[in-house]
């Protein structure tokens, strides 16, 4: 068993899980929602963009692609959360914010569906 491979696996779907666990729930309840999750999904996709950086390859760099956008993605929304308030006219903002931590969580789908694709091509 390759460790690299378990720990960059580990990452993705890791990654995957906690940008789907944001963004379950109501999507204009901001009790759904909680900002440490996000900021938490932000921490591991930057963990594992950086674990993509060393593949050369062409589905290397596809998955670095989708990294590069789940990661942008999470980044506009933790800059979207900070600004929502209290007021009801703030609060209209979390639907952009989950709208685009929905975006980063597909960007981890297609990232996974990689992961999966280049498992199942390897030849023992």
């Amino acid at each position: 068993m390759n460790l690299e491979k378990v720990v960059f696996g580990f990452f993705i779907v890791l990654a995957l899980t906690l940008n789907f666990g944001f963004v379950i729930g109501d999507i204009d309840n901001p009790a759904h929602h909680h900002p440490y999750e996000l900021y938490a999904a932000i921490i591991v996709n930057l963990i594992a963009t950086v674990l993509k950086f060393g593949d050369r390859t062409q589905i290397g760099a596809v998955h670095l692609s989708t990294s590069l956008v789940a990661d942008l993605q999470l980044i506009m929304a933790a800059i979207l959360y900070a600004a929502v308030g209290d007021t009801p006219a703030e609060l209209i903002m979390i639907n952009h914010v989950v709208s685009l931590a929905g975006g980063a969580l597909l960007a981890n789908i297609v990232s996974v569906i990689l992961l999966i694709a280049e498992t199942l091509s390897l030849r023992r």
